[in-house]
């Protein structure tokens, strides 16, 4: 086989057709994989702090949950991913439940085995189209479970899910009493305070800033019990050593009134 027309071309990155992925051998996979681009050819100019501080707390709050938790979750952001001859496209934010959450290059289905569960988008500036409305038709059919859409400007949040795994037309995802239910993550999303925010049940996750912030206060928290602990100790043990003086100074006081007693040819046992 000529793998040569197979290898990715960095000016149209595409990955071979499903039917050609399975003509490959291991070794042809591989070489494929590996020429698959794994950087970003930015088309839009970039959206600023309110992009990307909303995109960093939402993927430190899932991972910091999922490693409590132990369930194995692979997360990404802005890696490029690869459907079977289908052009590139790099989410804000992915999630794969259930697989090896080892550091990878690129997402590539046809390698992987599976495609995403789970996409957001953080929509700052420029065409929202892109987000809410070519997005959800693209992803769509390319059968992703969920996809929710953040614009922290605007503080507006949107998600799609499919209704069956048949089917390739999302359906909204209604929020009830402020949150929006992922099936997926198994975790409820929210808009707090104009921040996007996840929920497990009625606790809310925390990002890398509130967990060290958190920490921080168990820390000096416990110094300051520590310190009051060490006072306590300190005033029982001088309360201790003064009534051991107190017992000596009145032993002494007793031997000598009984050196006394002696002198003046008194027992004191006899008293």
């Amino acid at each position: 086989m000529d793998l040569a027309r197979f290898l990715a071309n960095p000016e149209h990155a595409r990955a071979p057709a499903q039917s050609v992925w399975n003509e490959l051998s291991p070794e042809e996979r591989r070489r494929v994989v590996e020429s698959l681009p794994s950087d970003i050819e930015r088309t839009a100019p970039p959206e600023g702090d309110p992009h990307r501080i909303s995109k960093t707390r939402a993927f430190e709050m899932l991972e910091q949950y999922y490693r409590s938790i132990r369930r194995s979750i692979y997360l990404s952001a802005e890696l490029p991913v690869y459907y079977p001859d289908e052009p590139m496209f790099a989410p804000d934010l992915i999630a794969v439940v259930d697989v090896a959450p080892h550091e990878r290059m690129r997402w590539v289905v046809s390698a992987e085995g599976r495609g995403l569960d789970f996409a957001l988008e953080v929509h700052v500036s420029g065409d929202a189209r892109k987000d809410v409305v070519a997005n959800v038709e693209r992803f769509a059919k390319l059968g992703i479970p969920e996809y929710f859409a953040f614009d922290p400007v605007r503080q507006r949040l949107l998600g799609w899910r499919l209704p069956t795994t048949s089917t390739s037309r999302y359906e909204p995802i209604l929020p009830q009493e402020g949150r929006w239910h992922s099936s997926v993550l198994e975790l409820d999303l929210a808009l707090e305070e104009g921040r996007l925010r996840f929920f497990h049940g009625s606790a809310a996750l925390l990002d890398a800033q509130e967990l060290i912030a958190r920490l921080s206060n168990m820390v000096d928290n416990a110094a300051r019990r520590a310190e009051e602990e060490a006072r306590r100790a300190e005033e029982e043990a001088r309360r201790a050593k003064e009534e051991a003086w107190r017992a000596e100074e009145q032993a002494r006081r007793a031997d000598r009134l009984a050196a006394r007693l002696r002198e003046l040819g008194v027992d004191p046992d006899a008293i």
